[in-house]
């Protein structure tokens, strides 16, 4: 069997995956903790903790594009154009998280101050990372299957990553003092599992950039972008213009509601465990552990899948098995009163690993779909732009999550969410499983409502690849066909 010239070797896929492992810790503890370290342990008001995410997300999801353009017209050097961004921004990200944690007790304005600033600080140094980081995939493996595989290594150390924060949290802190008398030994905790974070993302960043120095300097041929003035008016309006591509819009806006749904369970999700199921920390972390293990598993199967019946029809079924299981779940949290604990728990573990499993597509197909709308893309018009739409896709993703969180900080003040009580009323305790339950299963069922319209197909793709390899493009293409007709 004749061997596939772009085939990426072993060595680039586990170096460039493994960045996404301390990464992904980083942003799984924020995402399933912060909310509930600001609410719960800081005393801070929902309100207040959602406008401030919120803001911080909305600017992570505005600057994706700028630095996205940036990194696609860096000069190439011996770190190439993603690399040495990367490289700087692992730093900053490793300090602006341990201070994130670090919030002395105060007025709720001071508190408020110090988790918006230490937040888009954090924001900046993590899209200087993210966005370069992504953009580098799509350079280092440019064949259709190559991509496929890269992606679930990254997805692989991505979900490791996820899963690093419920250890760390099941052994540093395996049980929570509530009420109000604990912030200083609950806050410990978060703080030693930050400085592990930091430590990781430092590390396993460093094999990221050095592992993969090589493969750019050698194999990857950066084509020469004119360098035009950063404007970014001209940016947001290009940002509309690609929008126009049914093909990108499907994936851009299918992913980011689909997201809409981990926001609700991670950010809500600890306070509805703790509070309504009364379940323990260390419990909560065998559940979360449970849920990313599903999603490693998963991986080989969603991959055959989407090569069965292409990766539109495995996403969607993804995300009716996730569906299913915030249902089942539901299921669990109407009865909990009346059936006993411990089946309850080890029902809910069943619910949350056949989320787990459907999650594992989300971690990879989308950004897979997303690659084969660039290719085309770059068939279309001759140039390859995946670090400006990449922007583009994560400014989406940023934006409804943004509003997202505002909307979850406002609702947990709405039901009356009280942080100094260790027991809440049980119209809390509704208010938490209704946020979590409902904001869950609109956010899918429209998830496969948009998904369900897109429509490239993998010989699609196969096709535009093809021409590339030979240095075609559409335009080209068209004006020898024209030529031949005149003929």
């Amino acid at each position: 069997m004749k061997k596939n010239s772009n085939a990426l070797p072993f060595k680039n896929k586990v170096c460039y995956g493994i960045g996404g492992l301390g990464y992904n810790s980083l942003g799984q503890t924020i995402g399933s903790f912060l909310m509930f370290f600001c609410t719960s342990i800081m005393g801070l008001s929902g309100t207040l903790v959602g406008i401030a995410i919120g803001i911080a997300s909305l600017w992570d999801g505005i600057s994706d594009p700028l630095v996205g353009n940036i990194s696609d017209r860096a000069k190439n050097g011996r770190f190439g154009k993603r690399l040495k961004f990367m490289v700087v921004a692992i730093f900053l990200i490793g300090i602006c998280n341990v201070l994130l944690w670090s919030m002395p007790k105060g007025s709720q304005g001071f508190m408020f101050c110090w988790l918006l600033f230490f937040l888009l600080l954090l924001e900046t140094a993590n899209t200087f990372w993210s966005t370069p980081y992504s953009a580098l995939a799509l350079d280092m493996a440019p064949d259709y299957n190559e991509q496929s595989k890269i992606q679930s290594y990254k997805t692989a150390f991505n979900i490791v990553g996820m899963i690093l924060p419920s250890i760390l949290m099941f052994f540093i802190m395996p049980s929570l003092s509530l009420g109000a008398n604990s912030t200083e030994a609950n806050q410990s905790g978060f703080i030693t599992i930050a400085l592990v974070n930091s430590l990781l993302v430092i590390f396993f960043g460093l094999i990221t950039i050095f592992g993969s120095l090589k493969r750019v300097q050698t194999h990857v041929k950066y084509s020469q972008v004119k360098t035009e003035q950063h404007n970014f008016k001209k940016l947001m309006l290009g940002y509309f213009e690609v929008f126009k591509n049914s093909g990108f819009a499907c994936v851009i806006a299918g992913y980011s509601i689909a997201q809409i749904a981990t926001s609700f369970l991670t950010s809500v999700g600890m306070h509805l465990f703790t509070y309504c199921y009364h379940f323990s920390t260390a419990q909560i972390s065998l559940l979360l552990i449970l849920l990313f293990a599903g999603a490693i598993i998963s991986q080989p199967f969603w991959v055959a899948l989407s090569k069965r019946i292409d990766k539109k029809g495995a996403l969607i079924s993804a995300l009716s098995l996730i569906l299913l299981g915030i249902g089942l779940t539901l299921i669990s949290f109407v009865f909990r009163q009346y059936v006993p604990s411990n089946f309850i728990y080890y029902f809910v573990i069943v619910c949350i690993f056949i989320c787990g499993f459907g999650i594992g597509a989300m971690q990879s197909l989308p950004i897979s779909m997303y690659a084969d709308v660039v290719t085309l893309e770059q068939y279309k018009i001759g140039e390859n732009k995946a670090g400006s739409y990449l922007g583009y896709y994560s400014f989406t993703y940023n934006l409804s999550n943004s509003i997202s969180l505002l909307i979850i900080g406002i609702l947990l003040d709405a039901i009356k969410f009280d942080s100094s009580q260790p027991i809440q009323a049980l119209s809390v305790q509704t208010g938490l499983g209704t946020i979590v339950f409902c904001g869950c299963s609109i956010a899918l069922a429209c998830a496969i409502l948009i998904f369900s319209r897109y429509k490239i197909k993998r010989a699609d793709v196969l096709k535009a690849q093809m021409k590339i390899a030979e240095g075609k493009n559409f335009v080209n293409d068209q004006k020898n066909h024209d030529l031949d007709a005149s003929k």
